[in-house]
């Protein structure tokens, strides 16, 4: 019974130990039964997994035409950007674009703004002075010589009304008119009975007499009282042809003055002239007529309005301004003539045009540029024509369209860290910029020795480059120079021969030694002289025909 219990036992601990291992087996992937699930769990975890994007190589973070199979970083500390495949910066930047770094785009602070259709009011601002109206103002100078008997007024600055007597003047000649007047009135009294050819001719003297007292300025009160009472006067009393201020007085009692000596000088100040120096670029947009208003730092709180009057025909060659005249109301003589004047002439816009802000045109003096956003980390730099302008924005006639990005901010560090003049100058000329050769399966090439573009394409005077193999005889990094002793070129039907070609940028050279082989681009920047753009080592071992030019 006991032996029957045992092997009873016994049968049930190998089960469970057969069972055990089986369990075990299909864990660990052991034994047949075990490969069929870890097989299973194989085929089916690519399902889910999310395949990596394949490493093609590393761009330069500037957007220049420079590239690295391994990470490295640009001369300003930034690493290189990785480029997937399939990835947007797979695609080459086209020959007329900037690329920029997201990174390098926020630490610049890069705004753009779209260019749109808006009125540009122009506010045209210029320094000034008061003036007194020339045709308000009046001289006195007696048409006789004389001497000053009396002053009446006798300080320049005093106000004075019409009619005011100014001074007195004893004259020789005038006493001499005044009797020869009184002599023929009394002649003419005396003949009413005589001819008729002697009463004419004493009438005619008499006239003469009249009419020369007259033209001497003799008012019209004095010559009745002299015809009537018939006795001379020894003074004649000069009186303010208008109500204003004296603003030049030369009389001084008892001196001798001579025909046509302006004594006084009287301006009439209830309106006077602000004349303002128009700058040249702004005076094409001055109209006469055109609504003005006038600030005085005398008076802060007052703006006084007025109107275009004239604009003169002459410049001012020194300061490069046009003198244009606004005429003013002057009540209470606030106004002095010599105060300073800021004046503002609004002009109204002729209609909606194309602007951009005045901050995204980069002018160089002889082309205004404009850069446009064509992609996330692209712009496009567009030489443009300008028209009328505002304080803060100007008309784009051509190369700016409605709608389109402009840069407005940092615009010249994208100039500076992107070399845009040489983007500008290869405007319709082949870039340098493309994404480097790929084998069939994808990854980036690159040549077996060091291979380097130029950063800043020169452009050829013709606008065509030039394609040649050969070995590099001797390396100037001073003066930026390399000697190469090259084949035939074929595009200028040059033999083979050992030049001199100038480097467009020193880093062309790269690690290359004299003796490297090598193939380049160049081009003609100015007649006799031949740029290389592009230069790179090919890894060859071939001797090089040399000969002299």
């Amino acid at each position: 019974m006991k032996q029957g219990m045992g092997m009873v036992v016994a049968v049930a601990v190998a089960a469970l130990a057969a069972g055990g291992g089986y369990w075990i087996g299909a864990r660990k992937g052991g034994g047949e039964l075990g490969a069929a699930p870890a097989a299973q769990s194989a085929s089916i975890a690519p399902v889910g997994a999310k395949k990596e994007p394949k490493l093609l190589y590393y761009r330069n973070p500037m957007g220049l035409p420079d590239t690295s199979p391994t990470p490295k970083k640009d001369p300003m500390g930034m690493d290189y950007v990785p480029v997937y495949e399939g990835a947007q910066d797979e695609e080459p930047t086209p020959a007329n674009q900037i690329r920029i770094s997201t990174e390098k785009i926020q630490k610049l602070g890069v705004r753009t703004e779209v260019a749109s259709l808006r009125a540009l009011d122009k506010l045209v601002r210029a320094a000034g002075r008061v003036e007194p109206d020339e045709r308000r103002t009046f001289a006195i100078s007696p048409k006789f010589e004389g001497y000053v008997e009396r002053l009446h007024v006798n300080a320049t600055g005093q106000p004075v009304a019409k009619g005011q007597a100014l001074f007195e003047v004893y004259s020789p000649e005038l006493v001499s008119a005044q009797r020869e007047y009184a002599i023929a009135a009394q002649g003419v009294d005396s003949l009413n009975e005589a001819g008729g050819e002697a009463q004419a001719g004493m009438r005619q003297l008499a006239a003469s007499s009249l009419m020369r007292l007259k033209n001497w300025d003799i008012s019209e009160e004095q010559v009745k009282a002299l015809a009537k009472s018939g006795e001379t006067r020894r003074t004649l009393t000069f009186r303010s042809p208008v109500s204003g201020i004296v603003t030049e007085k030369k009389a001084l009692q008892g001196m001798r003055f001579m025909p046509g000596e302006a004594l006084y000088q009287v301006a009439d100040l209830s309106a006077v002239w602000v004349v303002a120096d128009v700058f040249e670029q702004d005076i094409g947009l001055v109209k006469v007529g055109a609504g003005a208003t006038v600030k005085i730092n005398a008076y802060p709180e007052k703006v006084f309005k007025g109107s275009v009057t004239y604009v003169y025909p002459t410049l001012t060659a020194e300061t490069r301004t046009i003198p244009v005249r606004v005429e003013l109301a002057n009540p209470g003589q606030l106004l002095k003539p010599g105060m300073y004047a800021q004046m503002e002439v609004t002009v109204a816009a002729k209609g909606a045009v194309v602007t951009v802000p005045i901050s995204a045109v980069i002018d160089s003096g002889t082309r205004r540029i404009v850069l446009i956003q064509a992609g996330e980390g692209r712009f496009e730099p567009r030489e443009v024509k300008l028209g009328a302008r505002s304080d803060t924005y100007v008309e784009v006639i051509e190369g700016v369209k409605d709608g389109e990005p402009v840069v407005v901010a940092a615009n010249f560090l994208i100039d500076a860290e992107s070399n845009l003049k040489a983007a500008v100058g290869g405007f319709g000329h082949s870039a340098h910029g493309a994404a480097p050769k790929t084998e069939g399966n994808g990854s980036a090439q690159t040549p077996a020795n060091s291979s380097v573009e130029a950063k800043q394409a020169t452009p050829a005077a013709n606008g065509s480059s030039h394609q040649a193999e050969g070995k590099i005889d001797a390396i100037d990094a001073k003066a930026g120079t390399v000697s190469i002793a090259h084949g035939p070129v074929a595009s200028l039907k040059w033999p083979a021969m050992t030049m001199d070609f100038m480097l467009a940028n020193s880093a062309l050279i790269g690690t290359l030694k004299p003796g490297a082989t090598v193939a380049f681009t160049f081009v003609e920047r100015k007649p006799g002289e031949w740029v290389i753009v592009k230069l790179e080592g090919t890894g060859a071992s071939r001797p090089s025909a040399h000969s002299g030019h």
